[in-house]
């Protein structure tokens, strides 16, 4: 026996299985011990090596990608050490040669992923006891393995999704808080608007906080971002809120259900993901809303409730320049 290649070999295995498991499987969790510093350290690379959107799009693919190598690796490198424990763990069915590492590494990675193929045959039971364990993590790598892969997609589905319906009624908040009003109806419209994107808000905190990968999906265009988004969709509720004369404002609960939703985003990213930004973002124009038409408080009132309101915005600021964008609004000239 050769204990320091079993001690290696079961140290790789436990810590690429633990990884598996919290990743997949803790809901809680978020990132494993091993994929964790490994998504961040890839997506603050590839930040610092290229500034270009279409880069920064590849940045979720190949995580996901580099996430999955790790766990295959992992697996095979702990089983070729934990058989290395044993110069004659694995022999050769037609020579009777114990195998060396390459036939080892062979060995294993068929008997991962397939049968074996009968080239090497375990000696003891023990042994092959060891083998189907190796098949058996092998499967349950795959199993996983596709499903977070379409969990991820799909979230990532939802995501954009999000950004668009906020961005749909404006790139900006002024645009939104307008684009929701109407001389006859006031707000009313708007308000069932307000309820769904707070469902959406909810469910994608839930999601990122299962599969913090998501963080690194980086869209090409900025409607489509959902950091983006988020910023527009708190200030908008900011001047629904505390910009728009109180006999004008759509329903109070609503605004306060969309305003929590916002809370558990920031929250779930807050714990691994962002720092507040040092400048405080852009205010809103409230200025655009009486233009409109919209019943507004003073200048005065509203720069007040901005200034309670610093550390947030600088937190959501954080939030955009963490996805590699600037504060909305995007330069749009129809606002």
């Amino acid at each position: 026996m050769r204990p320091l290649y079993l001690g290696v070999g079961s140290v790789v295995l436990v810590a690429t299985i633990v990884d598996i498991l919290w990743t997949t499987l803790w809901v809680d969790g978020g990132s494993g011990p091993l994929s964790g510093p490994l998504t961040t350290g890839f997506w603050r690379g590839l930040r610092r090596v290229s500034g270009s959107e279409r880069a920064l799009s590849l940045a979720g693919p190949l995580i996901l990608t580099a996430t999955l190598t790790l766990w295959i690796v992992g697996l095979w490198l702990g089983w070729s050490f934990f058989f290395a424990g044993d110069r004659f763990a694995v022999i050769s069915s037609s020579s009777g040669a114990p195998a060396d590492w390459a036939g080892r590494l062979y060995y294993v990675s068929y008997m991962m992923f397939t049968a074996g193929n009968g080239d090497y045959v375990p000696t003891t039971d023990g042994w092959q006891l060891a083998s189907a364990a190796t098949t058996a993590s092998g499967m349950a790598l795959v199993t996983l393995g596709v499903s977070y892969v379409l969990t991820v997609l799909s979230a990532v589905s939802e995501k954009r999704a999000f950004a668009s319906a906020v961005t749909g009624l404006g790139e900006r908040s002024e645009a939104f808080v307008r684009n929701g009003h109407t001389d006859r109806d006031g707000f009313d419209g708007l308000e069932q608007r307000l309820n769904s994107l707070s469902d959406q808000l909810d469910l994608l905190s839930d999601k990122h906080q299962a599969y913090p990968i998501l963080h690194y999906y980086h869209s090409e265009r900025s409607e489509n971002s959902s950091a983006v988004a988020v910023a527009l969709f708190d200030d908008a509720l900011t001047l629904l809120r505390h910009g728009v004369e109180p006999d004008a404002q759509p329903n109070a609960t609503l605004l306060r259900s969309a305003r929590s939703s916002v809370d558990r985003y920031l929250h779930t990213l807050d714990r691994s993901f962002i720092d507040p930004a040092e400048a405080l973002p852009p205010p809103p124009e409230i200025d655009r809303l009486r233009i409109a038409g919209i019943e507004t408080v003073s200048d005065e009132a509203f720069a007040d409730v901005l200034a309670d309101r610093r550390e947030r915005r600088r937190k959501l600021l954080g939030v955009v320049q963490a996805d590699a964008w600037a504060w909305p609004p995007v330069d749009d000239t129809s606002s």
